[in-house]
């Protein structure tokens, strides 16, 4: 009797396991399939390329690249013109002694005087500028490779840039940019920030693919 106790456990342990070692050949076939299938990669990639290009149309849009600059100083409006009073970008990107970022630009917009604000009022590093020396926008392809390279993003991954585009202060601001010293808004980027943040989520879980070189 015990014997045949002791075969009978022996058996629903086998069939246990056939079964474990069964479902575990399922899944991780299926994951090598879709791995595999060509054309669901390239699907997934173009995909994202799609969204990057959505990224790309508000990191140009002057509420950014003003800040993202190749130049030593920063830039204002939508027809890019160098900041009044000559101020210069400074060792840390927040102006000089004397000429310092935050001496204007308080925590927030001054709408009396038309003068922007927000938190930690800044340039962008030069790693990060998004314009050529001839202040022309860098290329769909070229932002996208600075932006996703962690020695010049400040070692930001997917999913650290996802979080930047969608909590960072001076970034929200583009969509709460305040008037202008003649009383009238500033424009907007072209999608919402809630658009612009999906976008960047289906990029990165695209794999962050970046347009072929140009």
């Amino acid at each position: 009797m015990r014997s045949l106790i002791l075969r009978n456990r022996v058996a629903g342990l086998f069939v246990s396991a056939s079964f474990c070692a069964f479902g575990t050949w399922i899944i991780v076939s299926g994951a090598l399939g879709q791995a595999r299938d060509p054309s669901r990669s390239a699907a997934s990639r173009a995909q994202g390329v799609t969204a990057w290009e959505q990224v790309y149309s508000v990191l140009t849009h002057a509420r950014c690249i003003n800040c993202h600059t190749a130049t030593n100083y920063p830039q204002q409006g939508d027809d890019r013109q160098r900041h009044f009073a000559n101020v210069v970008r400074g060792a840390e990107g927040k102006g000089v002694p004397g000429l310092n970022c935050a001496s204007c630009h308080q925590e927030t917009n001054a709408d009396s005087t038309g003068v922007p604000g927000g938190h930690n009022w800044h340039l962008a590093p030069l790693s990060m500028r998004w314009q050529d020396l001839n202040d022309k926008p860098l290329s769909s392809a070229a932002v996208c490779r600075a932006l996703t390279d962690r020695s010049k993003n400040h070692n930001l991954d997917g999913p650290g840039l996802l979080k930047h585009h969608e909590e960072e202060a001076l970034v929200q601001w583009a969509w709460q940019p305040g008037r202008r010293p003649d009383g009238t808004m500033r424009t907007l980027p072209p999608l919402t920030h809630e658009e612009f943040v999906a976008a960047t989520r289906r990029w990165v879980e695209a794999g962050t693919p970046c347009p072929t070189r140009r």
